[in-house]
């Protein structure tokens, strides 16, 4: 009898486990590593449908080092001044905006703004952009229609199984060894 209890137990326990472990993942409470339409809240509300957008600023501007590094780099306040030291406000307005006064009083106090990393990858992925780009991979491959968005979010889920699935995409030429991605 004490034996059919404790399994009894053991398995309503399990059970139990299961399910909650069932609800958060579909429920988006956790996730491992698949964050598809994170988009954190920025200290400054920085449109890409605006600068990429309707202005048509290139990726590579702002994100100068994604042709050379692993990193794609997100610009230093002086990028931004480049055109803001010109533009300090919205068209019409009399006074900088709220967002463009952030940038200006940051620039001139020398603090950095501390921007929130929207694509996430687990740590034990290597990535190099640099790669992707040579290889002639066009950023919306991986981030999605970025100057149609206002807030950008994570377009892909950059899972091991999307990476991989690109990977093996014909002509790609890419490797599909383990020890390509991962440390």
């Amino acid at each position: 009898m004490t034996k059919k209890l404790i399994g009894g137990v053991l398995g309503l326990g399990f059970l139990i486990v299961l399910c909650t472990f069932v609800y958060l993942m579909t429920n988006n409470k956790i996730s491992f590593g698949y964050n598809d339409g994170y988009a954190p809240t920025q200290p400054i509300a920085f449109s890409h449908q605006l600068h990429a957008g309707k202005l048509g600023i290139d990726c590579t501007y702002c994100h100068s080092s994604v042709g050379v590094s692993r990193h794609a780099s997100v610009p230093a306040l002086n990028v931004c001044m480049n055109c803001h030291l010109i533009v300090r406000q919205t068209a019409g307005a009399t006074e900088p905006s709220k967002e463009i006064a952030k940038i200006i009083e940051a620039y001139e106090s020398g603090k950095n703004v501390e921007w929130k990393k929207v694509h996430l990858l687990p740590d034990h992925v290597k990535f190099n952009h640099a790669a992707h780009i040579n290889a002639g991979k066009d950023c919306t491959t991986c981030h999605g229609q970025v100057e149609t968005m206002d807030i950008v979010e994570q377009y892909s889920s950059l899972s091991m199984g999307w990476c991989v699935n690109c990977h093996r995409q014909s002509g790609n030429n890419a490797s599909i060894n383990c020890g390509t991605c991962h440390y």
